[in-house]
Order: C-alpha cells, then sequence, then structure tokens
C-alpha cells in the first residue's frame, strides 16, 4: 500500500506543496480534507460541510480518519483506503496529531513533514489573512511542540527555500517502485 500523509505546521507550505505535486504527477490520487468550513472562507481545496454533515459522516463511517483542530473538524474519506487498497498512491493533509490512528488505518503509512522556520511560518500565516495575530501566535507556539509518533517512516521537507526545491523533494519522495504497490 502507497499511503502518505502530508504534515507539518500551518504555513509550512502544505498545499503549495500538494498543487505542485498535482502538476507534476496526475497518477497520484490526492485526497481532499472534509472540513466543517464554509467554501467561501477559501484557503486549501477542500470539501466543505457543516457540523451536522460532519457528524452524520462520522455516524455512517464515511471517514477514515476524523480529528477536531482550530475550532473545526477534519476528516478524511473512506475512499481514500479504497484507493490504496486498489493499488492506487494515496496522499492526504492530516494533522500531525492523527499519524498514530493513521498508521493504524494506512498499514505502511509514509510521513511527509513538511517544515519552515518560524520567521517563514509568521509571514505565511499572515499573508493568507485568515488568522488574527493572536491566532497566529498560538499557532506559531504549537508549531516545534509536537512530537511525531515512534515507529513512522518520516520524510522531512525544508520550505523555507524555493518551492521548486521543495516540490522537487516532494515528487522524489513519492516514487513508489512498481514492486511495492498493491496489485
Amino acid at each position: 500500500m502507497a499511503v502518505f500523509a502530508i504534515c507539518g505546521p500551518s504555513g509550512a507550505g502544505k498545499d503549495t506543496l500538494i498543487a505542485a505535486l498535482e502538476r507534476a504527477r496526475p497518477d497520484i490520487r490526492v485526497v481532499r480534507r472534509i472540513v466543517t468550513r464554509p467554501a467561501e472562507a477559501g484557503g486549501e481545496p477542500f470539501v466543505p460541510a457543516t457540523e451536522a454533515e460532519f457528524s452524520e459522516m462520522v455516524e455512517r463511517g464515511d471517514l477514515a480518519l476524523h480529528w477536531r483542530a482550530h475550532g473545526l473538524r477534519y476528516g478524511i474519506p473512506i475512499s481514500a483506503l479504497g484507493a490504496a487498497e486498489a493499488g492506487e498512491t494515496v496522499l492526504f493533509n492530516a494533522s500531525r496529531a492523527t499519524l498514530a490512528e493513521a498508521a493504524r488505518r494506512f498499514p505502511g503509512l509514509g510521513v511527509i513533514l513538511v517544515t519552515a522556520s518560524p520567521e517563514t511560518l509568521a509571514a505565511r500565516l499572515s499573508a493568507r489573512g485568515r488568522e488574527s495575530a493572536a491566532q497566529i501566535r498560538e499557532r506559531l507556539a504549537r508549531a516545534p511542540a509536537f512530537e511525531l509518533p515512534a515507529g513512522l517512516r518520516v520524510i522531512r521537507i525544508d520550505n523555507d527555500g524555493a518551492i521548486e526545491t521543495a516540490a522537487a523533494a516532494l515528487i522524489a519522495a513519492l516514487a513508489v517502485p512498481e514492486d511495492q504497490k498493491l496489485r
């Protein structure tokens, strides 16, 4: 199973890297998160849901993973598991806090950890204009404090420099040899 969770602190550039990957490797299945955020809120490409819709998805078992963060609910649709079982290379944007559960749901999970300096994170968060200064400080305080679960296969990508460099590293990380894919 070739499944990858991309994660990292807010502002690290995960969505920008995912967009670059989609242009370069349309064969990789990028699974969109379901988020209890209105569609017009912008930001990352996502599937919007109301609180009630999200709760129904959880109850029906439509989500392979789900979590709360930043006052919102996030979920990865169960279709990600089906795509992986069908032999597709799958990538989804996950919270670092869900990685232990993700590894249980997706055996052999690879983790792409995108990082950037605190200065870069602050500048990007401020530029996107979705959070107040206090919310940005809160996100920055959480960025370095998280320890990844032991035993995961982690590839770290520094996204402080040119986006092309980080995008090339992501594309290389997802080059799964044919003999390692499920049939």
